[in-house]
């Protein structure tokens, strides 16, 4: 703990004066009688009123101590250090488009990604996450953080509907890739979940995985759901419709394959928990990580020291010192 100003710290001189005027003022206050001897008061105590007459006068000073402390602004001061962490880049590019609504998982393909994927984040404490989104088109919703709580936010935050139905894996995968490219750290990945064939978008998944491979990024499919007709409930539960799906696992197998990553399938909610935990067995590196400390005031604590002295004193002064005139 630091003063901001320790010039203050000289007004502790103005107890010297302070203390003399009261031994001084003690020494003249005392009535006093000439006896030819005080054999007949020995053994006589001093009044406990005495010492605690002297107490009062040490909180006087304890209060006034507080507050020269506190016009001092301890301080705790802000400070920087850098540590090496383990730790790795990763892009989460999630489909959010309407057949994630399916109930082969439970409660819906949705929202069993959504969970795993914050339970995921949740793991990974010294990594750098970012966040996409595609359906018929693709968002970035995150840039690389190491700010967990916002990332968790951001995924709770997602909804099916939010984007231009369809499923655009490339263009889902270009986005992840641009983001990773400003990363620092040697390991990169990209985790895509979908549920089915790209059928949208600007850019072919083939292509989007040369330039990760050209980058060293890393990319981890997983096949979220089951094939064939499937129930999917709007998300106000009005209505139902059916649909047939089918995940495109050739070109999910080849898009890891190219890249050094690895495909799974999911097809319950367990499998899906299950290809999360592997996948946070990630290739890690050392990362430099600044930690920064804030500033931080510690005037108050001797603020409520002189208050409580003073609270204390005036209790006393007028109960058990009080005086009747």
């Amino acid at each position: 703990m630091m003063l901001k100003y320790p010039g203050f710290l000289f007004l502790f001189l103005l107890f010297i004066p302070l203390v003399v005027w009261y031994l001084w003022k003690w020494k003249n206050s005392s009535p006093s009688m000439g006896m030819s001897t005080i054999s007949a008061f020995r053994g006589v105590k001093t009044s406990w009123k005495v010492w605690l007459m002297h107490f009062c006068f040490a909180l006087e000073l304890l209060a006034i101590g507080g507050i020269i402390i506190a016009l001092c602004r301890p301080q705790t001061h802000d400070s920087m250090s850098t540590s090496r962490v383990e730790g790795t880049d990763i892009v989460l590019a999630l489909d959010v488009s309407s057949s994630m609504l399916a109930t082969d998982l439970q409660p819906t393909r949705f929202d069993a990604a959504k969970e795993v994927a914050q339970k995921f984040v949740g793991q990974r404490t010294n990594d750098n996450i970012g966040l996409v989104v595609f359906s018929g088109e693709s968002l970035s919703l995150m840039p690389l953080t190491n700010d967990r709580a916002a990332i968790t936010n951001a995924i709770s935050g997602i909804k099916s509907g939010m984007l231009n139905d369809g499923t655009a894996i490339g263009d889902g995968l270009t986005s992840a890739i641009n983001r990773l490219i400003s990363g620092k750290a040697k390991s990169k990945s990209v985790i895509l979940l979908t549920d089915g064939t790209n059928n949208a978008g600007d850019v072919a998944p083939s292509t989007a995985a040369q330039i990760a491979k050209q980058k060293g990024i890393k990319i981890y499919t997983i096949g979220v759901g089951t094939n064939g007709s499937i129930s999917i409930t709007d998300p106000y539960g009005f209505s139902t419709t059916t649909m047939e799906t089918k995940i495109d696992e050739t070109t999910l197998k080849s898009l890891a394959k190219s890249t050094n990553g690895k495909y799974f399938r999911a097809t319950d909610s367990r499998m899906l928990r299950d290809i999360f935990d592997e996948i946070d067995k990630l290739e890690k590196t050392t990362l430099d990580v600044n930690n920064y400390t804030q500033t931080e005031e510690n005037f108050m604590p001797w603020i409520l020291l002189s208050i409580c002295a003073l609270s204390l004193y005036l209790l006393i002064r007028y109960t058990l010192l009080r005086r009747i005139p």
